[in-house]
């Protein structure tokens, strides 16, 4: 059965009409009595042995209810089930790891392998000053953490690179690269400039924010949905769109997990693999 032949049919025994004040709280009086059925099985165990049926009942009351709060919102709950399952497929499973620069000429694409060196040492003013490496020149200008206290931010190029190597995206990696799109205008300007790299910027300093909350995000595998939610509504304008909220939370989690090396090691080199949308850390010699 379609759900949307069970809404037309369920429809036929809606006694409360359009009251939707009625079926939302049928509703919610219908998932307190899927819990108790819940709660007397983990009591009784096996010797609650009609569980099963009177959990099939407590369900389908929820899906009548579902079915009559749709009919009242004009939705289809076909369509529904569709949009539930295209959203839940971007939380949770990658996109496919397509280059979003695949038709820019070879100099102008993100590269898909390489090594990151990161450097550290004193500066002039005594503040603790990192440097990039790659392939032997020095990528971008030294960085401190701009900071009062010792947060470590002068490693955040390193948020950049998993951008780049799990999103295929990153608007401060190609200016740090010299890889901007500079052979299409329009690409240039509106994907690889000024305002990408702001938002860009955005996006690490509250990721960082946030995983200074949480430890660094040591041990944390999952991110909560209104931080995916939040970066998706700063970048849904940009290329950078296409990527799932699921690409999101792996390119943040490998970014701080590389970090974390960085600033236990003071330093060290992050080898990059955008075929295979990983990131690795060796330490300091």
């Amino acid at each position: 059965m379609k759900f949307s032949e069970y809404q037309q049919q369920a429809s036929h025994t809606n006694q409360a009409g359009a009251d939707l004040t009625v079926h939302l709280l049928g509703l919610s009086a219908e998932a307190g009595s899927v819990a108790a059925v819940a709660k007397t099985r983990i009591r009784y165990g096996e010797s609650y042995a009609g569980w099963r049926k009177q959990m099939r009942e407590e369900l389908g009351d929820i899906l009548w209810y579902v079915a009559a709060i749709a009919d009242n919102l004009g939705l289809d709950l076909d369509d529904v089930a569709q949009a539930n399952l295209h959203r839940t497929r971007t939380r949770w499973m990658p996109t496919p790891g397509y280059q979003l620069d695949i038709e820019a000429p070879a100099d102008e694409q993100l590269p898909r392998r390489g090594t990151y060196e990161f450097r550290q040492r004193r500066n002039d003013e005594g503040r603790w000053e990192a440097t990039v490496h790659m392939d032997g020149h020095q990528v971008g200008d030294p960085l401190t953490d701009n900071a009062l206290n010792d947060d470590g931010y002068r490693f955040h190029d390193v948020f950049h690179l998993a951008y780049a190597t799990i999103l295929g995206w990153s608007p401060v990696t190609r200016a740090l690269l010299k890889r901007k799109r500079k052979s299409v205008a329009d690409l240039d300007e509106a994907e690889d400039g000024g305002r990408g790299i702001v938002i860009e910027e955005g996006v690490a300093a509250f990721a960082f924010a946030y995983g200074e909350v949480h430890n660094h995000l040591d041990g944390i595998t999952r991110l909560d949905q209104s931080v995916l939610n939040a970066i998706a509504m700063m970048t849904a304008t940009l290329e950078v769109g296409v990527r799932s909220p699921a690409d999101w939370e792996s390119a943040i989690i490998q970014g701080y997990r590389m970090f974390r090396e960085l600033l236990a090691h003071g330093g060290g080199s992050v080898t990059f693999d955008a075929d295979h949308r990983t990131l690795s850390f060796t330490p300091p010699a």
